[in-house]
C-alpha cells in the first residue's frame, strides 16, 4: 500500500460538519429552526457544516456549538466533540502564529527599574495615608445623645386592625379538565405539536400573543420547543404552571390536560430526548 493510500484509509469517510448537516436534514429541521432551538447564529451553523472551524471566533465556540448542534439533532455529542477536536488539532500547524519576542533590554518596551520603584513607593504611600485618615474622617470619635424625647410606641387598636377573610386567602380551585391552550409570551417562538403516531399537528414560529388549542380528538399530543418558558398554558380557561421557567430544549413532552395536571409540582420538566442545549465552553 502506498503512502497516499494509507493516508486516505486513515481519513474519515465523512467530515463532522457533513454528518451534522445530514442529521439535521434527516430530522427535517431547517437552519433557521436549529438557530431558534440552539441560539447559535445561522452564519456559524453554515461554518460548522462546512467544517470551517478556524473561521469561528475561538476554539471554545467550535467545540461548544458542535456539542449543542449534535444534542439538538440526536447525535452522540461526545463523539462529535472528539472529532471536532481532532479536526482542530489538524489545523493547528497551519494556523499557529508565533508571538513576537519580548526583549527586556529594549527601552521602548520596558520601563526602567528606577521608574518602577518610584511608582511602587507612590502607591504604597497613598495606601498608608488612606488607612491613617479613613477612620478619623468618616467616623467621629463619639456620638451625641438625642435631644428629642422618645415616646413609647402606641398600642395598636384592635378595632382598626386589618382583617383577612377566609375567602380572600383560600387558593383558587385547580382545573380538572377542558381545552388546553398554549399562548406565546415572546415573539418568534418556534414550536411543534405532534401526536403519539408522530403526525404533525402544528409547526411554526408563533407571534407574540398567538394561541394554539390542542385538538380534542388528538391522541398523546406532544411538544417540541427550545423556549418552554415563553409558553403560557391554560386548561379549561384556568392558567397552570409553565412546562419550564428556564430556557431549554424540550421534546416528546406530553401536553394533554391529564398529563399536565398529573405533574407532581411546578418546575422544570426534563426532556429525555433533548436536554438543555446552551452552548458549552470547552472543558
Amino acid at each position: 500500500m502506498t503512502d497516499e493510500q494509507m493516508t486516505e484509509a486513515e481519513l474519515p469517510l465523512e467530515s463532522v460538519g457533513a454528518r451534522l448537516a445530514r442529521a439535521r436534514e434527516t430530522a427535517g429541521i431547517s437552519r433557521a429552526q436549529l438557530t431558534e432551538i440552539t441560539k447559535i447564529p445561522e452564519r456559524h451553523l453554515v461554518l460548522i457544516e462546512a467544517g470551517d472551524f478556524a473561521a469561528l471566533p475561538a476554539r471554545t465556540y467550535a467545540v461548544g456549538f458542535s456539542r449543542s448542534y449534535a444534542r439538538a439533532v440526536g447525535l452522540d455529542e461526545a463523539a462529535i466533540v472528539a472529532d471536532v477536536r481532532g479536526e482542530l488539532a489538524a489545523l493547528e500547524p497551519e494556523t499557529r502564529r508565533s508571538l513576537p519576542a519580548f526583549e527586556p533590554g529594549d527601552p521602548a518596551r520596558a520601563p526602567s527599574s528606577r521608574f518602577v520603584w518610584i511608582a511602587v513607593l507612590a502607591v504604597l504611600g497613598v495606601i498608608v495615608a488612606g488607612i491613617a485618615l479613613w477612620p478619623g474622617y468618616y467616623q467621629p470619635g463619639g456620638t451625641l445623645p438625642s435631644l428629642i424625647k422618645e415616646e413609647p410606641p402606641a398600642a395598636a387598636d384592635p378595632a382598626v386592625l386589618p382583617t383577612t377573610s377566609a375567602a380572600a386567602i383560600a387558593p383558587a380551585a385547580a382545573p380538572t379538565g377542558g381545552a388546553v391552550v398554549f399562548t406565546a409570551l415572546e415573539p418568534d417562538l418556534w414550536v411543534k405539536f405532534y401526536d403519539s403516531a408522530g403526525t404533525q399537528l402544528m409547526q411554526k414560529q408563533m407571534a407574540l400573543g398567538e394561541t394554539y388549542t390542542i385538538p380534542a380528538d388528538a391522541q398523546g399530543v406532544r411538544i417540541w420547543t427550545g423556549r418552554p418558558q415563553a409558553l403560557g398554558i391554560t386548561i379549561g380557561g384556568q392558567p397552570v404552571p409553565k412546562l419550564s421557567e428556564v430556557q431549554q430544549t424540550m421534546k416528546d413532552v406530553q401536553v394533554s390536560a391529564a398529563a399536565l395536571l398529573a405533574r407532581p409540582a411546578p418546575g422544570v420538566i426534563a426532556s429525555p430526548a433533548a436536554p438543555t442545549v446552551t452552548p458549552a465552553a470547552d472543558r
